[in-house]
């Protein structure tokens, strides 16, 4: 079974920098993708960022993209979100998601995860 614990969430000022971090259990964890998700209220969940397996590969979404940057750490099983330039529209509950095999072409679908973090809020301030 496998457990995934978002952290770092916290108030933060707009332009400001966060970094949150995904801790995994489970011995899949280097042979799986692994996404960030957010969802604000009213509105559905949105992919942010996801990363290869041996994180050589990396996406972003675009409202992200030069902003954000996804890592990972197979020897730790952890995955980060470096988010700077944070803006008030940056404001959601944001999940860890892990891959449910080795390799997808459909990094920003939901459904290409099999296991989800419970979610942590990243609420910024304008």
């Amino acid at each position: 079974q496998v457990q995934l614990v978002e952290s770092g969430g916290r108030l933060v000022q707009a332009g400001g920098s966060l970094k949150l971090s995904c801790a995994a259990s489970g011995r899949i964890f280097s042979s799986r993708f692994m996404g960030w998700f957010r969802q604000s209220p009213g509105k559905e969940r949105e992919f942010v960022a996801a990363i290869s397996r041996t994180g050589d590969f990396t996406y972003y979404a675009d409202s992200v993209e030069g902003r954000f940057n996804i890592s990972r750490d197979n020897a730790k099983n952890m995955v980060d979100l470096q988010m700077n330039g944070l803006e008030s529209e940056d404001t959601a509950v944001y999940y860890c998601a892990q891959g449910s095999r080795p390799y997808t072409v459909r990094w920003a679908d939901a459904s290409e995860y099999a296991y989800w973090g419970q979610g942590t809020q990243v609420t910024v301030s304008s």
